[in-house]
């Protein structure tokens, strides 16, 4: 029977191998994104060859991540719905790329229905559209940008360990003027980064804060998660300062230019199903959607 434990620090190192062999482009599969959003998803581990189990809980039902890594697929989720059995749960497996689901298929023929999780598709993007706002639909975005340059003493620097108290401090400035609109989602991501900024130097986490007169007043934390992607897992800024949260943007496509030229993806992740980050999201011209499923067992 697979044996389960939290998620901790200790996990980094082999569940980053995993994924990294994994090779996915996916946000859902890096560890650092696991990690933070830990206190939504309450996730558990358990290894299984060289593949990564994860038992997680969404809106309080129970299912499991599919299960990635190398080596044959079959035992692990024959594994993983002896476990769901004596449970008493459905077998239900989420965050299916196409490229997991052609395997499922493959090995499963007829066994697994499949729904689309549309809140959860990843917004994919080129680094050298996002460095550049090149192009009539980016022109608006180019615009609050130069704006922005020039009525700013501004600059945009790495973001160090350093510089992450005054990160918190602009978060929580930033959450108060915000909390009439706020989500429960958007309250998730609030704890997701005080989180990730808690162990930002164990997860090799990167990013950039955007400062006018050393004042930051907006910033961004990601980190590489295959061979050509960065995950971008927060961006911020102060939304009464035009052309803050492009100028956040752009300015991180150029610096993964400069340190990071092998990253030709941005994966600026879902929108949490909110209307506003759909538009938002949508706004800067993603490449593609980065599609996900949910599959459910039915054979006997």
């Amino acid at each position: 029977m697979l044996e389960f434990e939290p998620i901790t620090l200790k996990d980094l190192d082999w569940c980053r191998n995993i994924s990294l062999a994994e090779d996915s482009r996916s946000s859902d599969f890096g560890f650092a994104s696991m990690y933070m959003w830990d206190g939504r998803y309450k996730q558990k581990l358990c290894r299984c060859g060289d593949r990564l189990i994860v038992k997680l809980r969404y809106e309080e039902l129970p299912f499991f991540a599919f299960p990635i890594g190398t080596g044959p697929i079959e035992p692990v989720i024959r594994q993983m719905k002896e476990f769901a059995d004596f449970r008493g749960w459905p077998l239900r497996i989420s965050g299916i790329t196409d490229e997991n689901r052609a395997l499922m298929e493959q090995k499963f023929p007829g066994c697994f229905v499949y729904c689309d999780d549309v809140s959860f598709f990843d917004y994919m993007y080129r680094t050298e559209s996002l460095a550049t706002l090149a192009g009539k639909k980016l022109h608006g975005k180019k615009n609050h940008c130069n704006r922005f340059e020039a009525e700013n003493n501004w600059d945009f620097v790495p973001l160090t360990g350093e510089l992450v108290p005054g990160c918190l401090d602009m978060l929580e400035t930033w959450t108060n003027e915000n909390a009439d609109r706020l989500s429960d989602g958007i309250a998730d991501e609030h704890d997701a980064i005080v989180r990730g900024f808690g162990a930002f130097e164990e997860l090799g986490l990167l990013g950039g804060v955007l400062r006018i007169d050393g004042r930051i007043v907006g910033f961004t934390v990601g980190d590489i998660i295959n061979s050509d992607t960065c995950d971008v897992h927060f961006e911020k800024a102060y939304t009464d300062i035009n052309g803050a949260y492009p100028m956040v943007t752009r300015e991180f496509a150029r610096m993964l230019q400069r340190e990071h030229p092998e990253i030709v993806y941005l994966n600026r992740e879902d929108d949490m199903g909110q209307e506003s980050m759909r538009r938002a999201k949508e706004s800067f011209q993603p490449e593609y959607l980065l599609k996900k499923y949910t599959a459910r067992y039915l054979c006997k």
